[in-house]
């Protein structure tokens, strides 16, 4: 063993030496070089850091550098997130989206354009005119629909949501909501009175045929039966004058 190299190493060091550092690696650990200035140090890691991808070998780990724009990388030639001003597509790191696509400030990446859509128009409202729907000859009517998908930045704008036209309608009058409960509410009543007058009327009535048949039965009671008068064609004997 050279001189310098030291087999009492710490930080996951296998061996080590007072001027490089890490030399090799404890099993499954990562082997990197770290620049400090002019000098490079060697160090090891559980995982590789950010701008470096991890290779494996029988004998050795080591971390490699990413591509100069990219951040962080799977391999060598395929980039997981680019640096700033770069966009993320396919595993490239590109300062201009291809065509067809767009580039997502907020992801970094070459995103697919989305436009807008929208659903079936709804059903046309009631003709109204300030809120009403009677007392008016022309009024409006609308129709609605909803956006279903916004678009994104190079997407087609979404339409407009609301159509209105014009309408005409039977023109009527508006019957008051209170006035017509309140008119209801008297012919309630009126009618009810006519029955009560009614049955009072009835009863009236009854009482009073009731009462002249008592009155009768009673007159009946108390004045005394007339005697029949005599057929005085009958009481007349005939005269015999022939003696």
């Amino acid at each position: 063993v050279h001189p310098n190299v030291s087999q009492g190493c710490q930080g996951g060091c296998a061996t080590c030496s007072d001027y490089n550092g890490c030399l090799s690696c404890k099993p499954r650990l990562f082997f990197v070089l770290e620049r400090i200035g002019m000098k490079q140090i060697g160090v090891c890691l559980s995982s590789c850091p950010s701008g470096y991808y991890g290779t494996r070998y029988p004998d050795i780990n080591k971390c490699a550098k990413c591509k100069a724009d990219c951040d962080t990388c799977f391999t060598k030639n395929f980039c997981t997130k680019c640096k700033s001003g770069f966009y993320l597509y396919s595993g490239k790191c590109l300062e201009k989206c291809p065509d067809g696509l767009e580039a997502n400030n907020h992801t970094m990446e070459c995103t697919s354009i989305v436009h807008c859509e929208a659903s079936e128009w709804s059903p046309w409202s009631p003709c109204t005119k300030k809120g009403k729907t009677c007392g008016f000859k022309r009024g409006n009517e609308v129709r609605v629909r909803e956006i279903v998908q916004h678009p994104s930045a190079k997407g087609n704008p979404c339409p407009a949501t609301s159509e209105s036209r014009k309408c005409i309608v039977q023109r009527k009058r508006c019957q008051k909501e209170g006035k017509g409960k309140k008119n209801r509410e008297e012919k309630r009543k009126n009618s009810n009175k006519d029955e009560s007058k009614e049955t009072r009327q009835e009863g009236k009535g009854r009482a009073a045929r009731r009462q002249n048949r008592e009155q009768r039965e009673n007159n009946s009671k108390t004045q005394p039966k007339k005697r029949k008068a005599p057929n005085k064609e009958q009481d007349l004997a005939p005269v015999d004058t022939a003696h």
